[in-house]
């Protein structure tokens, strides 16, 4: 990639948007999504990027705080003082950073916009993807009413989405799947445990071997390869892997021990989408299919996302949903939707896609921070 030159200024912004409704996993409920920001500006070109971090540490130990502490603190100063800065050299310029891999995503996924706006292309040329409709898949939460969830599958039938992913945790698992199962025999079903059963469980799983799954992710703790590999090979669906995969070590790890046949891509967990695409390489050369998950991230995260998906190799359909998924408002000025088929179309525009809206930034802002060279 060619060179940008140097960074003149870098803004970070905390916005905090209400969710048109709450999400429930085992971890527990979302209300809002607070998400930190990044804006990055060389020469009048700017590019925008979203951590994908979370308010509190119950699904990583990146949080929002820790993700601006170490952003502030050690990242941004390295990269403001760098003088010949290329999108695909962020990930050496950071080594001596140990781990806090969403705050590396959050910068060089903007220089990577910065650098595709600067050049006039949109970000899936310079990662090498080809333009195409992206599959949509819509994640639900736990619901206390299995009723509800029955009417949440069935709108998402009526948009056409074209993979449903349901969270389930103990106690609220076999006889949930069999319901929906019971009203929705053909759709692509997918499970989601986040990580809350454990070995005493295993036969509660197995159960879910008879409903035709296309996966079950991350049934187990981040760690327990090897209770996962114990359990693929009890059963015919597919475990997919999420929160264990931090990076290339532990798709190793997994590769191994046999713990899982599917691998979730998240780009902002795992260093941004270079280090994503090298890992969808290293799965693909092990046998191992991916697919991208999503982390509730608003407009600029979700463009992003999109634009992984147009790497061949991801090619089940994704945690990417319409923005009206999610928020009653977005921070960019177009809102993602789906076609009639249920794919969503990428904008041929510059960088990710879409445009940020300042507007909105500054209604839902909760933090603000400059920094200049």
């Amino acid at each position: 990639m060619d060179n940008i030159g140097q960074i003149d200024k870098a803004e970070l912004y905390i916005v905090k948007l209400p969710l048109v409704t709450p999400f429930m996993t085992s971890y527990g409920v979302i209300k809002s999504r607070e998400s930190l920001l990044l804006k990055l500006t060389s020469n009048g070109h700017s590019g925008w990027s979203e951590c994908a971090s979370f308010r509190d540490p119950w699904y990583h130990y990146e949080t929002i705080d820790t993700s601006l502490h170490i952003a502030v603190k050690y990242l941004i100063p390295l990269l403001l003082k760098a003088i010949d800065i290329k999108a695909d050299m962020i990930t050496d310029l950071f080594a001596g950073i140990k781990g806090h891999n969403m705050s590396k995503a959050m910068i060089e996924n903007a220089v990577l916009d910065l650098y595709a706006r600067k050049i006039g292309k949109p970000l899936y040329e310079i990662l090498g993807g080809k333009k195409k409709r992206i599959r949509s898949g819509i994640s639900l939460g736990i619901s206390e009413d299995v009723n509800n969830l029955i009417d949440q599958i069935n709108n998402a039938v009526r948009k056409k989405y074209h993979r449903i992913k349901v969270k389930i945790k103990k106690g609220y698992d076999v006889n949930v799947i069999s319901a929906i199962r019971s009203d929705f025999p053909y759709i692509n079903l997918v499970v989601d445990a986040n990580g809350s059963y454990n070995k005493s469980d295993t036969g509660t799983l197995r159960m879910l071997d008879n409903f035709d799954l296309k996966m079950i992710e991350q049934p187990f703790g981040t760690d327990d390869f090897l209770m996962h590999s114990q359990l693929q090979e009890q059963i015919n669906t597919p475990i997919c892997l999420d929160e264990s995969i931090s990076g290339l070590h532990s798709v190793v790890s997994a590769v191994n021990f046999k713990s899982c046949k599917v691998i979730c891509v998240k780009q902002g967990r795992l260093g941004g989408l270079i280090r994503s695409i090298e890992l969808k390489d290293l799965c693909a050369e092990n046998g191992l299919k991916v697919w991208c998950g999503g982390m509730l991230e608003t407009g600029i995260g979700r463009a992003f996302n999109l634009h992984l998906q147009t790497i061949d190799g991801f090619e089940f359909p994704g945690d990417t949903s319409e923005t009206s998924r999610y928020f009653m408002e977005d921070i960019v000025t177009e809102p993602v939707v789906l076609d009639n088929d249920g794919y969503i179309n990428i904008p041929d525009n510059d960088g990710f896609g879409f445009e940020v809206d300042q507007e909105k930034i500054d209604k839902f802002m909760v933090f603000r921070k400059i920094m200049m060279r």
